[in-house]
């Protein structure tokens, strides 16, 4: 917004000057919490701001001339900051003047010379009082007393300032009178009207009746600045009619306080010639235009003068390049702040004029951001899209201002947009689905494995803790089995695993950041446990109390090769843990059977001798683990008289065909089918998560 106040300079200090929070629309309660401050342009500050009232008060007394002279406008320019949101305001105070200052003369007396043939007309210029104040309250008009000789004149320059003269009205006679005074008054325009006066002495000469004659009086030249040192102005033309040394002129320049003298800095005048030359830069900045009097007075007894005026106006050319203001930088900012969020706020100033101080301002097209103008001078720089902290963590934002002059001039500014991270990123596993191995029997706190997961955010976003979630897939919780270090995702046992009970474990992993609100991701470890060598082999058939043997008779001529009994043993191991081997122990009588080393039948070895005695042996069954377990059985067979026994009854099983007497062969493909089906299963319950 743009604010415009206006106050007359007299006020006193804490005078009121507006009223802030109620033309700017804002709660008076809010302007603490907002921040509200004020910024000057200048460098003196003559504002204050009541934050409790929100109304802009002076802070001292104003003086409109010793702020902006003779400048027929007097404003102050401020900015106001709010922040949350931030915001900008201009606010332009424009000082009003007020009758102040009366008229005054440069001199309280003036001493003027005219010769006694003058002719009726002729004009005596006088010096211009000086009223500081501006407008009606400046000079206003002159009155002259009465004189039955002289009569006033009041001319008006270029500038407007008005020039009184004394006009002669009728024929002098320097015999009557040889002097004559008059008061000069010089009255302003003010209510009440204020008034100043000087005393003007006339004398009288005699001889040199023709002063010297501008043409014209009054001109006016333009001339660019910047120009060389030493470049014409221009060449007065002045005549005078006298001859000899009352027709020979000299220039000098005619200085007074309401023309003052910076022009003699600035300007050389010949003194014979009339010619007005530079003799330093000039600046349209500083000044742009000058007004220049010229004395032209002749060598005549009593010397006679004229006077010239001339106005220089510059031209300006664009010698100033632009200058870029930050006032204000919120850095860093979120990166999901919405597009048209307020980045920064930027003035800009060119000391040029026209075209020559028109400014824009650019930024590069790949950024993500734009100027947005709030008003004259000021822009705002905003978002025009989404922001992407891993993507690019800043920007180095390069505004360039150029104006419109011929050539142009171009300045830039660089300063650093730094993004604040917002968790947006959940975290990634390397892989969603891990495989371990594990010994069973391994001991409490053994590792098994260790996950990895990587967050692309910064700071608490990206700091990950690993958890172990009850998914409900195993019978009892897996929390019981396994632990997690939720710093580094190491994965260790709880207590010892039975490969016998479990084969294998689905250990769902879930990773979680420290963002607010927190985001995670999970992935499953399947944890195969691998087969130890301890379970001893079992022996299922024959069936005997520990201690006891098992009898069995065969027929007394039993031919080689006859099937006695066999012995059936199971190992809760599996793979070669679970390989069963059959054999007799070693005794020092030889036995007439034999025991099948992988089937473990017992047969007839040899020819059976007549009324033999019972024979006891002892069968050992040993799994190919490492170390090997064994279990054995004793086993006393007799032969009798006449026995023909059927084996199979001898077993109490059914009969069966040759093909189910190698029962071991059954239980290793039994236990691969199982394995099999339950890598199916897995490959199915991975595919379903």
């Amino acid at each position: 917004a743009q604010l415009r106040y206006s106050v007359p300079e007299d006020r006193e200090p804490g005078s009121p000057v507006g009223d802030l929070a109620k033309d700017l629309g804002v709660d008076v309660r809010s302007l603490v919490t907002r921040n509200l401050r004020l910024v000057s342009e200048g460098g003196q500050r003559h504002f204050q701001v009541n934050l409790a009232a929100g109304v802009l008060l002076l802070d001292s007394r104003l003086d409109r001339e010793a702020l902006c002279g003779q400048n027929p406008t007097c404003s102050l320019h401020l900015q106001l900051v709010m922040e949350n949101p931030l915001q900008l305001h201009r606010v332009e105070v424009d000082v009003l003047d007020v009758n102040d200052n009366a008229p005054q003369f440069p001199k309280p007396e003036v001493v003027l010379e005219i010769t006694e043939v003058a002719n009726p007309g002729t004009r005596l210029p006088l010096e211009v009082a000086e009223d500081p104040d501006m407008g009606s309250n400046s000079i206003s008009t002159y009155e002259l007393s009465p004189s039955e000789h002289f009569a006033l004149s009041i001319n008006v320059r270029g500038d407007g300032v008005k020039m009184p003269e004394i006009v002669l009205e009728k024929a002098l006679d320097r015999e009557k009178v040889a002097v004559h005074h008059l008061t000069l008054t010089a009255l302003d325009g003010g209510n009440p009207v204020k008034s100043g006066t000087a005393k003007v002495t006339i004398h009288v000469l005699d001889a040199n009746d023709n002063p010297p004659v501008c043409d014209p009086p009054i001109s006016k030249v333009h001339l660019e600045e910047n120009v060389p040192v030493g470049t014409l102005v221009t060449k007065l033309n002045v005549t005078d009619l006298d001859e000899g040394p009352n027709g020979d002129v000299e220039y000098s320049f005619k200085i007074s306080n309401n023309s003052p003298g910076k022009f003699t800095k600035l300007f050389s005048l010949d003194p014979r010639t009339g010619e007005i030359r530079t003799k330093a830069p000039l600046d349209y900045e500083e000044s742009s235009a000058y007004e220049i009097a010229v004395r032209a007075r002749d060598k005549g007894s009593p010397a006679m003068e004229g006077h010239c005026h001339l106005r220089v106006e510059l031209i300006d050319i664009n010698d100033n390049s632009p200058e870029i203001v930050l006032t204000s930088l919120s850095s860093p900012v979120q990166e999901d702040a919405t597009p048209g969020t307020v980045i920064a706020l930027i003035g800009v100033k060119d000391s040029d004029s026209g075209d020559n101080g028109q400014v824009r301002l650019q930024i590069a097209k790949e950024l993500p951001f734009k100027l947005v103008s709030s008003f004259k001078e000021h822009f705002s720089l905003v978002t025009n899209g989404p922001l992407d902290r891993e993507k690019a963590s800043g920007y180095n934002i390069t505004v360039r201002a150029v104006d419109s002059g011929s050539p142009q001039r171009a300045t830039q500014k660089t300063f650093y947009l730094r993004i604040a991270d917002v968790n947006d990123n959940a975290p990634n596993f390397s892989s969603p689905f891990d495989t371990a191995h594990i010994q069973e029997n391994a001991l409490p706190g053994t590792s098994v494995f260790s996950v990895s997961a990587s967050d692309p955010d910064e700071g608490s976003n990206a700091k990950l803790s690993y958890s172990i979630l009850d998914n409900g897939m195993q019978d009892v919780p897996i929390s019981t089995y396994f632990r997690i270090d939720q710093d580094n995702g190491t994965i260790y046992t709880v207590r010892a695993l039975d490969y016998e009970q479990d084969k294998v474990f689905q250990v769902p992993v879930e990773v979680k950041d420290a963002g607010s609100p927190a985001l995670s991701s999970t992935a499953v470890v399947h944890v195969f446990i691998l087969d130890e060598n301890d379970n001893a082999p079992t022996i299922v058939y024959p069936s005997v109390p520990k201690g006891s043997a098992f009898h069995q008779t065969i027929p007394a001529l039993a031919e080689p090769g006859y099937l006695v009994t066999k012995i059936v043993a199971v190992d809760a191991d599996s793979g070669h843990n679970a390989w069963l081997s059959y054999q007799l122990q070693e005794t020092t009588e030889v036995l007439p059977f034999q025991v099948e080393r992988r089937s473990g039948e017992i047969r007839v070895a040899q020819a059976l001798k007549e009324s033999e005695d019972p024979h006891r042996l002892v069968v050992e069954v040993r799994d190919n683990g490492t170390p090997s377990l064994s279990a054995s059985v004793v086993i006393v067979i007799s032969p009798e008289e006449n026995s023909v026994q059927d084996f199979a009854k001898s077993l109490d099983l059914p009969k069966s065909s040759p093909k189910d007497t190698n029962l071991t062969l059954y239980l290793v493909v039994s236990l691969v089918s199982i394995s099999l089906v339950s890598c199916v299963m897995f490959a199915l319950a991975a595919a379903r998560c």
